[in-house]
């Protein structure tokens, strides 16, 4: 279904059991689809709850809600069938399917595969031997939080995130990504593949712990780095950085610009380009620390001349020379600027519209191969590659062991 290359991907040949939804799962598995693995996605009787999460909505000819945008923005890449796991034939079609996979992701409340008797230690590991097993959670499995349930944005607050973001008159602020959820789905597909090429000298494998709060701690740079060193506090600084200076948001006569000045060669840069080098060579701004130190008399100077420019343009000049800056685009400038294009970074092909993979690998690239799967619409072939005769999932779908309708 994609524009991209045809190749087989550098995870081609690699089986993926998917049981998670929401987020830092499902974008776990997409990472992995994207690059070639054959992800099976196993949605409960009332679907990933993403499917709901909107407006906006993707919807039919007659205007029926089909799915959100949340949930087409994360599933690219899988084959998708629905399992009520809370009955015994349901975890049966389970630890079937496993018997074919290289690795189950799962996000559930930890505790649930174990009492479902679907444990990594409890029974996993001893019958597939073989298999990466990566649990996605809020906390993990023990500990003074080991066992809560974990969103992204409480973990922005209690990692420490919201604390280093707004003024000081907004307050802490949630960051407006999924930061912690995203970041956790990108640990978990690393430590897959970190896992995969392990096993390829012991023959085993192995479980990955992968949770909400240490990965968000992890991103947690360089104030976390500041306060082991010495106790340094960060305050809220809003869009300037606490440790290099000019780097900022300033207004310009068009639009707000970003200026990343990292070191004194680019603020020479800068100034001979506002046509005001002497300010390369005042004794208050002659080095980042002496800029630090006079913030505030040097956006007294940056501001009113960067007022004068064109944002557009100032930073297309600013470029040029190797001075990093930015206009603040929005969703809509970004996803539809040349230079996204020429990246291919934008996936549109029958209908279906994402963003693509970051990661360009020179022989395998990846490729969108298959759009964000509709509820169970796998479900027959799946099985069937499971070793399952017609009749035998007839009788599944009967007893309510495998799911073709969503349950409301």
């Amino acid at each position: 279904m994609s524009d991209q290359p045809e190749t087989a991907g550098a995870l081609a040949g690699v089986r993926v059991v998917d049981l998670s939804r929401v987020l830092g799962g499902p974008y776990c598995t997409q990472i992995l689809g994207d690059h070639g693995a054959d992800v099976i996605k196993v949605e409960p009787p009332g679907g990933d709850e993403t499917r709901d999460f909107g407006p906006p909505f993707e919807t039919d000819a007659d205007g029926r809600i089909v799915s959100s945008a949340y949930y087409l923005g994360v599933n690219r890449n899988k084959r998708g069938i629905a399992l009520d796991l809370g009955t015994e034939a349901g975890r049966a079609v389970v630890l079937r399917l496993l018997e074919g996979a290289d690795v189950l992701v799962e996000n559930f409340r930890t505790g649930t595969m174990e009492r479902w008797g679907l444990g990594y230690d409890q029974a996993l590991s001893e019958r597939f031997p073989r298999l990466v097993y990566c649990r996605v959670s809020g906390f993990g499995a023990d500990g003074p939080l080991g066992g809560n349930p974990g969103y992204d944005s409480v973990v922005q607050a209690m990692a420490g995130l919201f604390s280093v973001n707004g003024t000081p008159e907004s307050g802490p602020t949630r960051i407006g990504v999924p930061i912690v959820d995203m970041v956790t789905g990108l640990y978990a597909a690393v430590g897959v593949t970190m896992a995969l090429m392990e096993r390829a000298r012991s023959d085993r494998g192995q479980f990955i712990d992968a949770t909400l709060l240490d990965c968000g701690l992890s991103i947690l740079h360089p104030h976390a780095a500041g306060w082991l060193l010495n106790g340094h506090m960060p305050q809220l600084t809003g869009n300037t950085h606490p440790y290099v200076t000019p780097y900022a948001l300033f207004p310009t006569r068009t639009r707000p610009l970003f200026l990343g000045i990292a070191n004194d060669g680019q603020f020479r840069k800068l100034a001979d380009v506002l046509g005001r080098p002497e300010l390369a060579t005042d004794d208050r701004f002659r080095t980042n620390r002496l800029r630090g130190e006079n913030r505030a008399a040097l956006s007294a100077i940056l501001t009113p001349l960067l007022a004068e420019w064109d944002g557009d343009e100032l930073a297309r000049r600013l470029l040029a020379v190797g001075v990093a800056a930015g206009p603040t685009n929005t969703v809509a400038e970004i996803l539809t600027d040349p230079h996204v294009a020429h990246r291919r970074m934008v996936v549109e092909q029958d209908g279906y519209k994402g963003v693509g993979s970051p990661l360009a690998l020179g022989r395998t690239p990846w490729s969108a191969r298959r759009p964000p799967p509709a509820f169970a619409a796998d479900t027959r072939a799946v099985l069937a590659e499971a070793g399952y005769a017609d009749t035998e999932i007839d009788a599944l779908i009967a007893d309510g062991a495998v799911v073709v309708e969503r349950r409301r």
